[in-house]
């Protein structure tokens, strides 16, 4: 693969790990196993490049997944042989980590897929691009192989690849419409959450009003970024937390965790070039919480 530096003075992991969409410690390992060139010779990652310069990266051959496949039922929403989208339901964690050694999204993916995923997320994230919430329900794509991962990714760095999320939030919102531009990073008094600070990434997340009730505003919120936590976190920092929402808000209707769903996704495909764009229906818990709430209006 190889790249061309569009910004002076930023280290070679950093550079590596944008323009190749990786993270920055796989970034760091290929610039250490010697599998990065600049302008043709071997560099050390704190190396700075500048614009202009040629970067040529060697990604690895795909390892074999640590993750085991699990026969779990998907909700398949599209699939071919370069990707593949599913409506992940609510309570289904998306890779193994601490707590979650299996029972996982790639788990069952590996299984439905026959283990043809991509290997630039790592042996325990294989084929994800992107990822929600535990409690968060609805579109996730998942590439089949790394051409579809690198695409993808690319994509979600230049807003190629749109998120829609509809969600019902505490309050009622006098604005139809908004955006919230505030960075997010590591909560200061609590490692387990994500807050708005300054020295945080940058985030934006655009809404409008879908429908207001008593005490409650149904809204459509599109990302910009994609931050941990970045629509549940962003929402309350505007004093409307997310219905449910026990970490950054309140339990309320009944629900046992955050009213969130990710109804819409919009990408063009890594292989043909076409815009491919889905929508997925509320989930039963979010379409009960509306007709509690009853009528609503504009």
């Amino acid at each position: 693969m190889i790249l061309v530096a569009d910004r002076g003075g930023e280290r070679l992991d950093a550079a590596v790990a944008r323009l190749a969409g990786l993270t920055r410690s796989a970034a760091q390992k290929l610039v250490e196993n010697g599998s990065v060139l600049l302008n043709g010779k071997a560099a050390k990652k704190r190396a700075l490049v500048a614009v202009g310069d040629g970067i040529d990266v060697t990604l690895p051959e795909p390892q074999p997944t640590a993750a085991a496949p699990q026969d779990i039922l998907l909700d398949v929403v599209y699939e071919d042989d370069d990707v593949i989208v599913v409506n992940k339901p609510k309570g289904l964690v998306v890779h193994p980590a601490a707590g979650h050694p299996d029972g996982t999204l790639v788990n069952a993916l590996l299984h439905h897929c026959a283990g043809s995923l991509s290997g630039v997320g790592g042996e325990l994230r294989p084929g994800i691009v992107h990822r929600i919430d535990k409690d968060t329900s609805g579109l996730l794509i998942a590439a089949k192989n790394d051409f579809a991962h690198q695409s993808l990714a690319a994509q979600l760095k230049d807003h190629t690849l749109a998120r829609t999320y509809e969600c019902i939030v505490i309050g009622s919102i006098r604005e139809d419409r908004g955006t919230v531009d505030a960075p997010i990073g590591r909560c200061p008094t609590n490692r387990k959450k994500m807050a708005v600070v300054p020295s945080g990434r940058s985030a934006v997340t655009h809404w409008e009003v879908l429908a207001r009730y008593t005490g409650y505003t149904h809204l459509r919120c599109k990302l910009e970024t994609g931050r941990t936590h970045q629509i549940r976190v962003h929402l309350a920092y505007k004093n409307h937390p997310i219905a449910g929402d026990a970490v950054y808000g309140r339990a309320a209707l009944g629900l046992t965790s955050q009213c969130l769903h990710a109804a819409g996704l919009r990408f063009v495909h890594p292989r043909t070039g076409e815009t491919v764009e889905l929508t997925c229906p509320l989930p039963a818990e979010f379409t009960a919480v509306l007709k509690k709430l009853g009528g609503g209006n504009l």
